[in-house]
Formats: structure tokens, sequence, C-alpha cells
């Protein structure tokens, strides 16, 4: 199969689809992905989204885009503003949180949400416990899921005093994520000072967790992503790792492929049973060498930016499993591709320069590596316009960057 070509076995005529989807948040090329997913199938699909620029507002398969700031809005005006929505449609819609803040939200107020939404229904100490990094690994360890060894200091000096007795490189990264830090990995005493400094400008100091790294290379991390129903049972899932992560060695994946590990898989719905879990999750482990264990390191209660790198030979996904399910309609979970690899064009481009530098990657094996590449997050034959849209964005991007650095450099620009 050439990877321009999206396969879709979910026959439209076969499902009712007559109940509308609303996104909350578009969040990118995972949006993007939703969008088309279900649009495909000839579901309604609308989204909402603080920037008017987001790629799915410009797909084919999106009805209409709602411009609304879920995160800063006060919470009163939000639902408000989601009741709105409601009125609008004239029907009930499915509503999918494309980011953990949306999840919390709609745990926090299911009550008044579900008289005009279908969502599952989770509790919200369940979602801010698997939100919170802090309060995931006790919660995995309390059941006896793997996690690696992770420290939450309180000051700067804990920080130096941890710095003296452990073995570098360590990753530092927020235990809620609210400021939208991203994952460092330092590799000496004044990196990670320097480091922790720079997180306490942009949050409190009890916002931060220092955590070892678990070497080996990129695929070495793996991820698991699924749908449980009310009961806690997985109506599908599939497993996967990483080849390439933008940022690399420590971000979202750029370049994944579907492995089956029934290790991997056994070990998320043993976690997801025993907490009482449901709907749709996107779950990333590490395997580490030196145990023979894989450990937990990032639970995200929503759908993932990823989710479609998890496509079964009957072209089911979570997204589709969760609509069926949320619709009373059965989901035909299929089988995993095996080798199936999905791609984000511009995050790997970015990622695959930094690779090469690093002496990680040669040309031959960037090439190489493309091998069973079925699906682009942006790129679409039959829905063309949001690698448009990403390409500006990228662009617009680029350009703001370069504005502020030459801004900072200015600044310090001795007179």
């Amino acid at each position: 199969m050439v990877p321009w070509i999206v396969a879709d076995y979910v026959n439209p005529h076969t499902i009712d689809k007559a109940t509308p989807v609303l996104l909350l948040r578009s969040a990118r090329h995972g949006g993007l992905a939703v969008t088309r997913s279900l649009g495909r199938m000839g579901v309604p699909v609308y989204a909402i989204d603080n920037d008017r620029r987001m790629p799915a507002f410009t797909s084919r398969y999106c009805r209409e885009a709602f411009i609304w700031d879920i995160d800063r809005s006060p919470a009163e005006r939000s639902i408000e503003y989601l009741g709105g929505i409601r009125r609008k449609l004239g029907c009930c819609a499915v509503l999918i949180p494309m980011a953990d803040t949306g999840a919390l939200f709609i745990a926090a107020y299911a009550d008044v949400l579900g008289q005009w939404f279908t969502f599952n229904h989770q509790s919200f100490d369940l979602v801010h416990a698997l939100y919170s990094k802090k309060r995931m690994f006790e919660l995995a360890a309390s059941v006896g899921i793997s996690t690696p060894k992770t420290f939450f200091p309180t000051s700067k000096h804990e920080v130096f005093e941890f710095a003296g007795r452990v073995r570098f490189p360590i990753i530092l990264k927020a235990i809620e994520n609210h400021a939208h830090q991203s994952t460092t990995i330092v590799h000496d005493k004044c990196e990670l000072l320097a480091a922790y400094d720079s997180f306490e400008q942009e949050s409190s100091k009890s916002n931060v967790l220092l955590q070892e790294y678990i070497p080996g290379a990129d695929d070495n991390t793996w991820m698991f992503n699924g749908y449980f129903d009310e009961q806690s049972e997985c109506l599908f899932g599939l497993t996967g790792k990483k080849i390439r992560q933008n940022p690399p060695y420590a971000g979202i994946a750029s370049l994944g492929v579907c492995v089956h590990n029934s290790v991997l898989a056994d070990t998320t719905k043993r976690f997801m049973k025993a907490i009482g879990y449901q709907g749709i999750l996107d779950i990333g482990f590490r395997y580490d060498a030196r145990d023979g264990l894989y450990k937990v390191f990032d639970v995200n209660p929503r759908i993932g930016c990823t989710f479609r790198l998890f496509v079964s030979d009957t072209g089911m996904d979570v997204a589709r499993a969760a609509y069926l399910n949320l619709t009373d309609q059965p989901v035909n979970p299929g089988s995993g591709l095996s080798g199936r690899k999905w791609v984000v064009e511009d995050l790997d481009a970015v990622s695959s320069f930094r690779y090469c530098r690093d002496g990680q990657l040669t040309v031959a094996e960037w090439f190489k590596s493309f091998r069973g590449l079925r699906e682009f997050a942006f790129f679409a034959a039959d829905d063309l316009h949001p690698l448009l849209a990403m390409f500006l964005n990228d662009i617009r991007e680029s350009f703001h960057r370069i504005t502020r650095l030459r801004f900072f450099r200015f600044l310090r620009r001795p007179d």
C-alpha cells in the first residue's frame, strides 16, 4: 500500500452516524486526525479551539469551527458557551477532549455537561491523579506497576543535594504541565540547576520532578492506545513504539511503528482494571534493559495525538471505538497491523536533522526508516488544505522565533 492512500475499512453504510462529535480543543495534528477519522465515516465533526489557524479547521471533514479558550475562560462562561453549541447542533453530541485540561474540565462539570453531551464519565479524582505525574506514580506503585525512579524536590537545596548522589543524565519535567513546560534532559549539575531555575520562573517549586533517565535508544519508548468500557474492559487496544521523537530523545512521537507487545498490553489492561478506568487511553512506557521491566512514565486520560498510528485491519482506532461504544454500536477491534508506520512531517524533519547532527542517524538510515509508512499526520490526498495550514503556521512560528531571538540579542548587546 502506498503511504499517501489512507485505508478505511469501516463501512459508513453499516453504522449509525447521526450523532455529531464535538472536539474540545482541535490540538494541531491530533485534532485533525480525529476530524478525518470520524469524518470519513460520515460522522458530523465540530471542533473548538482558541486558535483559528488550527489545521483541523481547514479540513473538508470539519463541519464548523468554534473559537473559544477553554483553558483561560472562567468555567461558568465555558459551560454557557458549550450549552450554546448544544442548542445550535439541536441534538446530543459526543464530546471528546483533546487535552488533559479538557478531560479535567469534563470530569469536574460532568453533571451539567452530561445533560447536553455524551462522554465517558470518569471521576475527577481519578482524572487528576493520572494528570499529576506525582499522583500517577503513587497510583501505579499501589497496584504493582513499575515506574522510573523519581524524586520530587521542594527547594533548590534539595535539588543540589540530589545532584550530588545521582548518575547523569536525568530528566526534569513538570508534575502538572499547566505551564506547558517541555521535558528536559540534563547532563550535569550545572545544567540541572539552570533548568530548575527556569522552571521556577514559570511555575511553583512543588511542580517539578526529577527522574532517572533509562538508557537506550528512542525505540525503547513504547506506547499503548486503547479504549475501555464502563466495566474497564478493553474493547480496543494496540501497542507500538517511537522511532523518533520531537523534541529529540524526550518528546512526542514524530515517527512511530506498530509492534505487538502482549506484555505491555496485559500490563496496561491490568493497570486500568485495577483503578477502574474507562474511556480513551494514551499511555507511555520505557523499557529498562537493566531489569527487563516496562516502566510507565506518562498516562493521558484522553485521546493522544499519535492515535492514528494505532489502526487495526478493520480500520478501527480509539476515536472510532469511543464513538461506536458511546452511541451503543458494536466495536470490531480487529488485529494490529504490525509494521505500520505513521509520521508527523514537520516535527520529524526537525528531529531528523538533530539526530543526524548528533551522529545518531545517517542519511541511509533516514530513508530506510520510512519503510512501512502508511499515513501522514497532515498530508492526505482527499484533504489537502490542512497541509497548507501546517506550512503557513510553521513559517509564521519560525518568523516569530527569529524575531524574538534578535530582540533578546539586542537587549543583551553592550552599550
